[in-house]
């Protein structure tokens, strides 16, 4: 969760109660975290294609819970998936996010 809320711009909120951390960047969600998990898991946007390949790949990725089964994965943080694989999977899903965004909120954000 460090790496969510130390992305530029990038804000955790809680708009589902106390029990999902839900990080933003200009207003968009890029990843969720529920809390209290066994095992903790974490949701992240995905590219369709690379979301296949993930999944195709690692047992602890499958469709998004509770979301758009295409566009977003979620990933069990059993220590299958390594730290390094994971972080480019959160900068991935950060990067699609601001890609999505408006000029005029991508030039707010701190570089």
């Amino acid at each position: 969760m460090e790496q969510c809320g130390s992305l530029p711009g990038a804000i955790e909120d809680y708009p589902f109660g106390e029990d999902v951390a839900v990080f933003k960047v200009g207003g968009r969600i890029f990843a969720l975290v529920p809390l209290g998990a066994d095992p903790a898991t974490m949701s992240l946007k995905c590219d369709p294609a690379l979301a296949l390949e993930l999944r195709a790949r690692h047992p602890a990725i499958r469709p998004g819970y509770h979301l758009n089964k295409r566009h977003w994965n979620t990933i069990a943080l059993d220590g299958s998936v390594d730290a390094d694989e994971l972080r480019e999977l959160i900068d991935h899903s950060y990067q699609l996010v601001v890609a999505g965004l408006t000029r005029a909120v991508r030039d707010t954000l701190p570089r």
